[in-house]
């Protein structure tokens, strides 16, 4: 009996060990979800009659920065940007200023997101060290918000600044010197708080900073300005838009592209269709035969000319109050040839311009040697229209449902500049049933004011079908579109050229205003579309984030639904 209660107990006692020396994991408890905590810093958080030049903030816990040099705004801006240590995982953060402090001035450094605890992530949110030089923090504020003049939604990292409106003031302060305060929208927000402000009078600007440096740069940033002075305090929530200037015209030396053709680039993004510059290209004293198209997607013109042997060619471009003349040399190159693509080949749908595309310019077109002819082989009237800026041959035609078309252009029936012409070329199209499409009708409610320009765009921006010019019209009406989902975007065309126009800082001139409809139009095949407008409701990113987040859950409702 004893010796069996040993085996029991031997063999229990072995079992226990096995057990105590089994590997597991271990859970951890929950996620850490915290941020950091500052425990203390030196000097203290919004001291005054400061005169160090190095802060050490002291954290709870291990913390690193991210992106700091995104992230951090100091305001008012130094010349020389404080040095931040350590770059690794630390309860230490070092910020040692190299710059000679203004006298009583509060600063404030704002680090956004950019503090976070080392293991988890967790970002202490905006947080701020202040301090001033002088005996008390200044502490009046400032809100607004900035949108876009033109896209839907505005860009993220905006700069928000003021400049101290005095008798040393010009416009020019902000192509060359500092801000007094400074802002920034970070990568989320169109929202802005400007903080630790001192009673006055400012200038209210906001960049998309590209150079990072605080200063306007018109070739690379958008602006929106005010343009009043605004006092502080002030209890306004001011708005920005933001625009793109249009640069004065500035054209650069001709490059050679072929041995007949010249890329003039320019600088001036700027609408030449309608009204091109005046360019006369020159052997010498003889003006030479030219034309002048736009290069695809660049801000460049093509000059076009005829073969010829010089060692040198000059060429002069004037237009408005700009004149400027290039002298250059040229080389024996291989020359620019006819060549024809056309942009629908199989499917046409009934609201596209059957479209030809060459590669020199036309200038002689035979219409007896065009057929267009249907299924049955019976003859389709047709039109056509030559846009020698763009290099473009539109012919027009009624389109059948479920129809079958043959174009056939016979040898002669396109000659381009240099006289060489078409081989035989044939193209074969087809449409599809009505029922395919649908129709969308558009009733606008309290426009501000006419004209007007409505815009259809898809997702990315780009138009895809713009109404006529409007002076009164409210109702607009686009047959047979693509089914697909359209953003409505109205243009007030305030100086009637009908087209987007953007604004001047120098010249206090807003960009032209522009509408966009709070819903996506998620058009269906076969539908009939019915949409009321209210021109009086402000786009809303915000709302509209709303609505696209309710419409993805029905969505997933339906699909769960349906299973």
């Amino acid at each position: 009996m004893l010796k069996n209660s040993l085996k029991y107990f031997s063999f229990l006692f072995v079992f226990l060990m096995l057990s105590c020396a089994k590997r597991g994991s271990i859970t951890g408890g929950l996620k850490d979800t915290l941020a950091p905590i500052l425990k203390s810093s030196t000097p203290k958080n919004f001291s005054t009659d400061f005169k160090a030049d190095e802060i050490i903030l002291t954290f709870d816990e291990y913390v690193k920065l991210k992106n700091a040099n995104k992230q951090l705004i100091v305001s008012p801006p130094l010349k020389n940007p404080p040095i931040i240590e350590p770059t690794n995982a630390s309860k230490f953060i070092s910020i040692k200023i190299k710059d000679t402090l203004q006298p009583n001035t509060t600063y404030s450094f704002n680090f956004g997101q950019s503090i976070a605890d080392n293991n988890e992530g967790n970002p202490l949110n905006q947080f701020k060290y202040v301090f001033s030089t002088g005996s008390y923090i200044d502490s009046l504020a400032l809100n607004g918000k900035i949108k876009d003049s033109y896209e839907k939604n505005a860009d993220n990292f905006v700069s928000v600044m003021l400049y101290e409106v005095n008798d040393k003031f010009k416009d020019s302060v902000i192509y060359k010197e500092n801000p007094r305060y400074i802002t920034n929208t970070l990568d989320s927000l169109t929202t802005f708080r400007l903080e630790n402000l001192k009673a006055g009078k400012y200038l209210l600007v906001a960049l998309k900073d590209k150079g990072s440096n605080n200063k306007f740069n018109p070739k690379d940033d958008k602006i929106g300005f005010l343009k009043q002075p605004i006092t502080i305090p002030n209890d306004t929530v001011f708005e920005l838009e933001l625009f793109k200037e249009q640069l004065p015209l500035k054209a650069f030396k001709p490059i050679q592209a072929s041995g007949n053709r010249l890329l003039l680039p320019y600088e001036g993004k700027r609408n030449f269709k309608d009204s091109k510059p005046k360019i006369v290209l020159k052997n010498g004293n003889e003006v030479l035969e030219t034309i002048i198209t736009q290069f695809p997607k660049k801000d460049s013109l093509q000059v076009w000319y005829k073969p010829l042997k010089a060692d040198s060619l000059s060429l002069e471009i004037n237009k408005d109050n700009y004149d400027k003349k290039f002298t250059f040399k040229i080389k024996n190159q291989k020359k620019d040839t006819l060549n024809i693509t056309a942009l629908q080949n199989g499917i046409i749908h009934f609201r596209d311009r059957f479209t030809l595309e060459t590669a020199t310019p036309l200038v002689k077109f035979d219409k007896s040697k065009i057929k267009l002819v249907n299924k049955d082989s019976a003859a389709v009237a047709y039109t056509t229209e030559y846009d020698e800026f763009e290099q473009k041959l539109y012919i027009d035609f009624k389109k059948e449902p479920s129809e079958k078309y043959n174009f056939t252009f016979l040898p002669g029936a396109l000659t381009d500049f240099y006289e060489k012409s078409n081989d035989t070329l044939s193209y074969k199209l087809t449409t599809r049933e009505v029922e395919e499409y649908g129709n969308l009708t558009l009733n606008l409610q309290n426009a501000k004011r006419f004209p007007i320009i409505v815009e259809l765009t898809n997702k990315k921006g780009d138009v895809v079908m713009a109404s006529d010019y409007s002076e009164k019209q409210t109702q607009f009406d686009f047959l047979l579109l693509e089914p697909s989902v359209y953003t409505v975007r109205i243009i007030y065309d305030d100086n009637k050229n009908k087209a987007y126009d953007t604004g001047s800082y120098l010249e206090k001139k807003y960009a032209e205003e522009v509408f966009y409809y709070q819903q996506e139009i998620d058009l269906h095949a076969n539908w009939d579309k019915v949409e009321s407008i209210d021109l009086s409701i402000p786009y809303s990113p915000e709302l509209a984030k709303k609505n696209e987040e309710a419409k993805i859950k029905a969505e997933k409702k339906k699909k769960k639904t349906a299973f």
